[in-house]
C-alpha cells in the first residue's frame, strides 16, 4: 500500500512563499510520478503540477506557470509544491497524488495514492 503524507499549507497573506510537501516513506515516487491537485470549495478538482519520477520533467497549468514549482528530492522520497505570489483564487485544499499513469496526465480519477490534502488560505 502506498501511503502519502503531507505537510505545509496554512494560512498566509497574497504575494508570497509557501510550501506544500508530500513524503512517499515506502519509495513510491522512484516509480511514480508525482501530481499535484487543488479543490477550491465548491469546485471540482483540478490539475496543478506533476513532476516526472526522475524529477526531470515538469509541467504546471497556465494559471500557475512563472509562480508554482514542483520539486522532488534526490532521494525521490519528498515531492514539493512551492507557491509564490499567490493570489485568492489560490486558496483551495491542495492534494500530492501518484501511481501507475503516464506522466502529464491530468484527469485526477485515474491516480490510485493520494495525499490527505492540506489547506491553503490565501488572505488580502
Amino acid at each position: 500500500q502506498v501511503q502519502l503524507i503531507q505537510s505545509g499549507g496554512g494560512l498566509a497573506q497574497a504575494g508570497g512563499s509557501l510550501t506544500v510537501s508530500c513524503v512517499a516513506p515506502g519509495g513510491a515516487f522512484r516509480d511514480y510520478h508525482v501530481a499535484w491537485f487543488r479543490q477550491a470549495p465548491g469546485k471540482i478538482r483540478e490539475f496543478v503540477g506533476t513532476i516526472s519520477s526522475i524529477g526531470i520533467l515538469t509541467q504546471l497549468v497556465d494559471s500557475v506557470k512563472g509562480r508554482f514549482t514542483v520539486a522532488l528530492d534526490n532521494a525521490k522520497i519528498t515531492a514539493t509544491l512551492q507557491l509564490n505570489n499567490r493570489n485568492q483564487e489560490d486558496t483551495a485544499v491542495y492534494y500530492c497524488a501518484t501511481g501507475p499513469v503516464r506522466f502529464g496526465i491530468r484527469d485526477y480519477e485515474v491516480y490510485a495514492y493520494w495525499g490527505q490534502g492540506t489547506k491553503v488560505t490565501v488572505s488580502s
